[in-house]
């Protein structure tokens, strides 16, 4: 066992890909979102928020899973977007992510999306 990695993410556990597409800051995390990873995904979409891009689409097709931490780093994200007159759009979640929004019932507080292109405005 790598002792070094107790207590804290090995490196590249998630990817947080960031760009723009129009109106829209589309983040795209691959890996792990959890405890030891929700930063990785805060401070982009902290960022694209302080900037004043209030509609976030998060791309999840790369996340392998979420725990209640991710959840609310994207809750958090969803509060202030839509203060600012925007919101968050979640894009082709796998299974097991969907499985966490379903369960929590967080699934109803979010514009949620089979493909990227369908949450893009046209």
């Amino acid at each position: 066992m790598d002792r070094q990695h107790i207590g804290s993410a090995p490196p590249a556990r998630l990817r947080v890909e960031v760009r723009t597409v129009g109106a829209s800051e589309v983040l795209a995390p691959a890996g792990e979102l959890d405890h030891h990873t929700a930063e990785l995904l805060r401070v982009p979409l902290d960022d694209a928020l302080d900037a004043g891009r209030a509609r976030l689409v998060v791309d999840c097709s790369g996340l392998d899973f979420c725990d209640s931490t991710g959840l609310n780093v994207l809750l958090g994200a969803r509060l202030r977007a839509e203060a600012a007159g925007g919101g968050v759009h979640l894009v082709a979640m796998r299974p097991a992510v969907a499985r966490v929004f379903h369960i929590t019932g967080a699934e109803v507080v979010f514009t949620v999306h089979e493909t990227l292109a369908t949450a893009l405005p046209g």
